[in-house]
């Protein structure tokens, strides 16, 4: 993790991207956070850090997360980009653990089939996939399928029960979302997204070392 040129010391500039990024703080209440122990950092510099950080923490951590089921669920959210609605797709496995997230400004099949490839990319291909009855997620995974052989295509699956799991996890990300009133561009809210996804992961001990560790000094390990 690169830090050179900036003329803040590296434990804190990622203990301000921790802080907004697991609570439900604005950057502002984070600025006055770290005038309380004598550090003054204005609330756009933390800002750019989060943008800057999050999605590099992210990829860092796909190297080293727990291995996933392969029976995962899928479903998108809703979160609110320059007053407009966007969507967010998300999967979790069988046991609750995140695989990955994307952000798109539609819900058709061309995005759901850009998530897939994604997610494919930094966990592998799965086995089974639960979805609700969206047709463009449907038709996302045959596109996907066709490029499998016989024996390695994904059983599709459409139970709304066995989506509950998904559905119920994006409670935690709508709770750090909501104080936030929207985001005011696309490339900092998927950075943004990207961090929360990441600290939601370390609560759930999807760090695969360091486990004895509390979770801001995994997170912390991770920047290192």
């Amino acid at each position: 993790m690169d830090f050179k040129w900036k003329q803040t010391e590296r434990m804190i500039i990622i203990m301000a991207v921790r802080w907004y990024l697991a609570y439900s703080l604005s950057y502002r209440q984070v600025e006055e956070l770290l005038e309380e122990r004598g550090i003054y950092v204005d609330h756009t510099t933390i800002h750019r850090w989060v943008v800057e950080y999050s999605s590099k923490l992210l990829k860092k951590f796909h190297e080293c997360k727990k291995k996933i089921h392969k029976s995962w669920r899928m479903d998108e959210t809703n979160i609110k980009v320059k007053g407009k609605w966007h969507y967010l797709f998300r999967a979790v496995d069988k046991l609750g653990q995140t695989i990955d997230i994307y952000l798109s400004k539609r819900r058709d099949t061309a995005s759901a089939k850009l998530f897939f490839q994604r997610v494919f990319r930094s966990s592998g291909v799965p086995e089974k996939v639960n979805i609700d009855k969206s047709g463009s997620n449907t038709a996302a995974l045959k596109a996907m399928n066709e490029g499998f052989k016989s024996k390695d295509k994904i059983l599709i699956r459409q139970n709304k029960y066995l989506n509950n799991l998904v559905e119920q996890d994006h409670r935690f990300i709508k709770k750090i979302v909501k104080p936030m009133l929207g985001f005011y561009s696309l490339k900092s809210a998927r950075a943004t997204l990207c961090g929360i996804e990441l600290h939601h992961m370390f609560r759930k001990e999807q760090y695969k070392f360091k486990s004895h560790l509390h979770i801001w000094e995994q997170f912390r390990s991770l920047a290192s």
